[in-house]
């Protein structure tokens, strides 16, 4: 063992921790976890966890089921909302079969490689997410009910915003947890709030993208309310969606600040991410559920970017009359596999780069309200599930990043529920069915 790990093991020690959360994320996103006890944590170091993979979704058949979490040190966590006598810490894992190599499905290995492809290319990238949810009344029996916990609208304050006291504890909890969120509000919707945090490097800004999700979750719960990251929980009202800000730096310089008109790697970088976009689809916009919000509520559709303009898929910001030092791609929903969103989006901007894409020129037209003959000149988006998966399926630049065991998994269980809802009587019904307790 390492240094590191020496410390971890010290600081379990003497800080009266009981238990140990080994978490990980599945193929789609949703975090699960193992608890062990103290005394197992050097054998989950040296030689690893065994779980059954053959369980979990989109991981391992019966026939060849075991993999093995190896926690990574790094990213050493206290539970602020369990005991602090007996304390709870939770680790995020790399998941390996039991020969040693690395499980296909790990995104956080992914990602890593991702990060690893970008220093060697002599760019520092980081990121910042901004996620929107909605928080609903639970029913007599503890379940949760498709009522908004309030009425409010944007920016409201209280009495119209009845959640300001969770989204503190929120971001409290978060801070606890090493964990720096930048602003809260209310959004646009009843019951609908958005949290934004500050920048990080890639594989940390996932990780905190989920264990934000589950503090979001378990603050909720104990302030009697439930947390949805839904895309699209109720018609007629604003979509829920993850606004992904990205920086890239070469030679201690920003590529999109000063001077991104001047910036040829800065705008192909951007033109890279708009050329895959249709293709990662499927992976940032993963539910049946998710094609209901794009395409209104200022919620992207059309493949293109611009400055200030809100409707276009990416945006490049000005500040005070200057550009800001980032890009932020708009049609993501809380619901992705971070690790392998972000580990695509690094491939495509870096792949733009070497192959000195250009950029086409900026959409200035609201492509909310503009004519077919205008809106006719941009690519839209995947239409449907369905559409988004064949798109990615015959995606030459899936196929060479992602591994074939994880992309076949992947699809052929979003064919599933495509296919599920696609023969619902009731659409709604069968989406909250499916998808509503789990999001």
């Amino acid at each position: 063992m390492d240094t590191t790990m020496h410390e971890v093991i010290q600081f379990i020690e003497e800080n009266d921790v009981k238990f140990i959360r080994l978490a990980f994320c599945d193929i789609f996103g949703n975090q699960k976890n193992i608890a062990i006890m103290p005394t197992e944590l050097t054998r989950a170091f040296e030689h690893g966890i065994h779980f059954n993979a053959s369980s979990l979704r989109g991981f391992l058949n019966v026939d060849a089921s075991d993999l093995l979490l190896f926690p990574d040190p790094a990213t050493l966590s206290v539970l602020p909302w369990r005991p602090a006598q007996g304390r709870v810490v939770r680790f995020y894992c790399d998941i390996r079969y039991p020969d040693g190599t690395p499980f296909e499905g790990d995104g956080r290995r992914l990602l890593r490689e991702a990060g690893r492809r970008a220093r060697q290319s002599g760019y520092s990238i980081t990121m910042g997410t901004a996620s929107e949810f909605y928080l609903f009344e639970l029913d007599e029996n503890g379940h949760p009910t498709i009522i908004p916990h309030d009425h409010g609208e944007y920016f409201d304050v209280a009495p119209l915003d009845k959640a300001e006291n969770v989204r503190r504890q929120i971001c409290l909890t978060l801070e606890e947890m090493n964990i720096q969120p930048e602003s809260s509000h209310h959004e646009q919707g009843p019951g609908q709030h958005e949290i934004d945090f500050r920048y990080a490097e890639a594989l940390e800004a996932a990780d905190n993208f989920v264990t934000f999700k589950w503090v979001v979750k378990s603050m909720a719960a104990s302030s009697g309310l439930y947390a949805s990251f839904l895309p699209k929980p109720l018609p007629s009202i604003p979509g829920s969606g993850l606004h992904l800000s990205i920086s890239i730096m070469r030679n201690g310089e920003n590529l999109f600040h000063p001077g991104f008109d001047q910036s040829e790697a800065g705008r192909s970088f951007v033109a890279g991410i708009l050329q895959h976009a249709a293709e990662m689809t499927i992976f940032g916009n993963p539910l049946t559920n998710s094609f209901q919000r794009l395409g209104e509520f200022e919620a992207p559709k059309y493949i293109t970017w611009s400055h200030q303009n809100r409707s276009p898929l990416i945006a490049v910001p000005l500040a005070n009359g200057k550009l800001a030092n980032r890009m932020k791609v708009r049609s993501f929903d809380g619901c992705i596999n971070p690790y392998i969103v972000f580990a695509l989006l690094i491939h495509a901007g870096l792949d733009g780069i070497e192959q000195q894409l250009p950029l086409a020129p900026a959409c200035n037209d609201n492509l909310f309200t503009a004519s077919d003959a205008v809106r006719a000149q941009y690519q839209a988006l995947p239409g449907s599930l369905c559409e988004a998966i064949r798109c990615a399926q015959d995606s030459p630049f899936i196929a060479r990043h992602l591994p074939a065991k994880t992309r076949e998994a992947f699809f052929a269980a979003k064919q599933v529920e495509h296919d599920r809802i696609a023969l619902a009587d009731d659409r709604f019904s069968a989406e909250r069915a499916l998808y509503f307790e789990r999001y």
